[in-house]
């Protein structure tokens, strides 16, 4: 335990003093690999024939279930910026291809810096996260318009309006087809409303396709590390196969499996607290796809067949893109699984209860950390009867430690009788040697199933409990906690029998110091409850 004790020491030192030169966290994300720029593609491919299912702009080698995407023409057109700000985001829409190029959450401060907001979708700096929409398919007047087209901005209402909506409409002529993208945004609401409206101007039937897509880099988090990991990658979801989470490693090596046709459900990036979701028409069949589009760089969307379009017709199809935190009760209102991007884990069939059980005390309280505090209290009020049993075993055991080590000193040379006198006294006495184990292995469970919830629920993301502890998520700044956690249990294991092997009573001794170095690294949540 000592030389336990002493590498993890070593390993935060080292690390403390990494992070005060300036250089790389042992506990954080890499430095990022250079992911290449959206809007400067080495190549242009060639426009796909009609009816093609395929998204231009795929690399020569792409995965039998990939659909490429449009590249950039070499020349990047000039755009406008339209920023819309509502009560719970803003965002930046790029006239060129229609594009949400940022969208910062107004609710939710940044991990690092609290004066900051989080942002979602962003090109600026190393990472790259988009949603992006187009047409697949050409006509006799060239490519139909997609997500690096220009656009001409109709129409724009950049705040919330007396229907408390707000409203932005883009329109492209390209390849003999007007399409018009509307995108609107409401009160109090993380979902966006994406409308297409597709119209044939040309003198011949069209066969276009519309595809919907998210791009995030395969960079791990910077607010990851070894001690609290998180997910981010492509999950998606139908009715036939469920909900299936990928790896950013899986499309990489050509190797993720997923469904690849569907009527219903929905594609996502899901990262820790958060998630985008492209939600299109219910009962639309449209093909699943997953891709590399570039050096750490990865795709995962749908492709949508919209029919013949005869000349001077027009078709329409309304999407939901929804961005914004990975909060149960919202989600369950959207779509069918929506709700699954908040991962429990294995844990989920006790994490969702304990979860519920939290708002409905949080909604009476008020405060999460008191919350946890409550669940404390109901959860040692339900295992009462075994935490009594194994008390009472556990004073049964003192009354007999003196019975025990005349048993050790008798046949010390004997390890086999002892063994068996020791079972005899065990029998005799009526006692679980076990029994003191109890309490703890039944919470052990909940303990993890709570470590879950806290990492999984944003709704605790920045709540803070009293005085120091201002982010029950993550771990308490001056070590405050694992110390009381380390002083209350050295008392506890001071109170109970101490067992006959010296080697196990100095064990039971050094455990709170081992455990109490740990929790340094948990969140000050999790330490609370099991302080």
């Amino acid at each position: 335990v000592l030389w336990i004790v002493f590498a993890i020491s070593l390993i935060v030192l080292w690390n403390n003093w990494m992070v005060a030169n300036g250089k790389q966290s042992l506990f954080s994300a890499q430095p990022p690999a250079q992911v290449a720029q959206q809007n400067k593609p080495t190549d242009v491919p060639a426009a796909p024939q009609p009816g093609a299912t395929a998204v231009p702009g795929a690399p020569a080698a792409a995965p039998a279930n990939a659909a490429a995407v449009p590249g950039a023409p070499a020349a990047a057109p000039a755009s406008q910026i339209v920023t819309v700000t509502t009560d719970v985001v803003k965002v930046d829409i790029d006239s060129v291809g229609g594009v949400i190029k940022r969208l910062e959450l107004l609710h939710y401060p940044d991990h690092f810096d609290k004066t900051k907001n989080q942002v979602l979708f962003n090109v600026n700096g190393p990472n790259v996260y988009l949603g992006q929409t187009g047409l697949i398919g050409t006509s006799a007047a060239g490519v139909l318009p997609n997500h690096t087209t220009p656009f001409t901005v109709k129409s724009a209402q950049t705040t919330l309006g007396g229907n408390n909506q707000a409203q932005v409409v883009l329109e492209a002529e390209q390849g003999g087809v007007r399409l018009t993208k509307t995108l609107t945004f409401r009160k109090g609401d993380y979902l966006v409303g994406v409308r297409h409206d597709i119209t044939n101007i040309s003198a011949a039937p069209i066969q276009p396709s519309l595809y919907l897509q998210l791009q995030h880099d395969g960079t791990k988090p910077a607010t990851d590390s070894w001690f609290m990991p998180s997910y981010t990658g492509p999950t998606l979801y139908t009715d036939a196969d469920k909900y299936q989470k990928l790896t950013f490693e899986e499309i990489e090596k050509g190797k993720a499996d997923h469904s690849t046709k569907a009527d219903n459900g929905w594609v996502a990036i899901s990262q820790h607290f958060f998630v985008s979701a492209f939600i299109p028409a219910d009962k639309a069949p449209r093909d699943i796809f997953t891709k590399k589009i570039a050096n750490n760089l990865y795709a995962i969307g749908t492709v949508q067949s919209l029919g013949t379009v005869a000349p001077g017709a027009t078709v329409s199809t309304d999407t939901r893109l929804y961005s914004g935190p990975q909060d149960e009760q919202i989600l369950e209102t959207i779509t069918p699984g929506l709700e699954l991007v908040k991962d429990y884990g294995m844990l989920t069939v006790i994490a969702k209860p304990i979860f519920w059980v939290m708002t409905q005390l949080h909604a009476m309280l008020g405060n999460w950390g008191w919350t946890i505090v409550a669940l404390t209290i109901l959860i040692k009020l339900a295992f009462f009867p075994l935490s009594a049993a194994g008390y009472r075993s556990m004073a049964k055991m003192r009354v007999v430690t003196p019975k025990m080590q005349a048993i050790r000193e008798r046949y010390k040379s004997d390890p086999a009788k002892m063994q068996q006198a020791t079972m005899e006294l065990y029998k005799t006495e009526k006692i679980n040697p076990l029994g003191g184990c109890l309490p703890i292995l039944v919470q052990m469970p909940v303990f993890f199933a709570l470590y879950w919830v806290l990492q999984a629920s944003v709704e605790m993301r920045g709540a803070p409990w009293i005085g120091w502890i201002q982010d029950l998520t993550q771990p308490d700044p001056y070590y405050i906690l694992p110390v009381i956690y380390a002083v209350s249990m050295y008392i506890t294991t001071k109170l109970n029998p101490q067992p006959t092997d010296p080697v196990q009573a100095k064990m039971m001794l050094f455990m709170p110091i081992a455990f109490s170095v740990v929790f340094f690294f948990f969140p000050s949540g999790l330490v609370l409850y099991w302080v």
